[in-house]
């Protein structure tokens, strides 16, 4: 096991240097170079002592009703943790905006083919919540569906999109993440990271609002650089300045996501949106749907604009 390890890890941070420079990163080559070297070796001894990776393989014991497995959850979260505290140095801000107890959704911006995003918002408020929140994340269908990833998603905690999955866990009292992007974050051009999609027909708050819900912003800044460029359609258009190449899904390299580049995470939770004076009944109204829908999308939008603008480097 160790020499493996040892030989996985041997000249890591050339490969992630020219993965950068694919992914339209060249001018941070330097940095993601820098940064794996300083990362390896943390890197070698944690892993090297967290597990051995064949138990993850084993056959579930037991599925609760969403889909997810406690035993290889718990076996995983050594691996989770190595990629949040070590590989992508997780900071996280303003947790305790999440209530302690009581449905809450948290509302989060989207990146990246695989949704690590998804893994690293469920662990944030299980590791750095003063009350050891444990939040289900929403994925949707494309994401759910795809090879082995899908399912492990949802083995480890994820839960498929639907209004009913998502009313029971706030009906219960439990923790929901959102992205009411979708997959279509993952799949946004290079050149519009941290700008949010449409937050289609405001799902989320009518769901929010028929279970009476506390809704929670939360910006994610360090996913869409943790995605290689080379992963999304649209990377060549960008880079050679030719939008007719940007709708090709044959011209981008899908499994380059799964070597996720070690950016600098951070994770910042906003004050709760004010829902006073709402009701269940609120849910059916399009209109009032519509405006709380784009009050939390701005007010996501606002909070990212502003942790983009102040953070340093990307990657050291």
């Amino acid at each position: 096991m160790e020499r493996r390890l040892d030989s996985a890890l041997d000249g890591l941070e050339a490969r992630l240097g020219d993965l950068a420079a694919r992914a339209g990163l060249a001018g941070a080559r330097r940095e993601v170079t820098e940064a794996a070297a300083r990362l390896a070796p943390a890197v070698a001894a944690r892993l090297g002592a967290a597990l051995d990776l064949a138990r993850l393989l084993e056959p579930p014991e037991r599925l609760d009703r969403h889909g997810m497995d406690p035993r290889l959850a718990e076996r995983a979260e050594p691996l989770v943790e190595l990629l949040y505290a070590t590989w992508w140095r997780t900071a996280v801000r303003d947790a305790e905006h999440v209530p302690a107890s009581g449905p809450v959704m948290v509302v989060a911006n989207h990146a990246g083919v695989v949704p690590w995003d998804a893994l690293v918002l469920r662990h944030a408020l299980r590791r750095d919540h003063p009350a050891r929140r444990d939040l289900r994340p929403l994925l949707d269908d494309r994401e759910c569906d795809l090879p082995v990833l899908g399912g492990l998603a949802v083995r480890l905690g994820a839960v498929r999109a639907t209004p009913e999955a998502a009313g029971r866990i706030l009906q219960d009292g439990g923790a929901l993440g959102v992205f009411p992007e979708g997959s279509a974050g993952a799949r946004k051009p290079w050149s519009e990271r941290y700008r949010l999609q449409r937050f289609g027909r405001g799902g989320f708050v009518k769901v929010a609002l028929r279970a009476g819900a506390t809704l929670v912003p939360c910006a994610i800044v360090g996913s869409e650089e943790a995605a290689p460029g080379i992963s999304r359609t649209g990377w060549l258009a960008d880079r050679l300045g030719l939008p007719l190449l940007t709708a090709s899904p044959l011209l981008r390299l899908a499994p380059a996501a799964m070597l996720p580049l070690p950016s600098r995470w951070s994770l910042r939770f906003g004050p709760p949106i004010a829902l006073a004076g709402r009701s269940p009944a609120d849910a059916e109204d399009a209109a009032r749907v519509g405006e709380l829908a784009e009050t939390v999308r701005a007010t996501l939008q606002a909070m990212l604009d502003e942790d983009v603008a102040a953070r340093g480097s990307v990657f050291l």
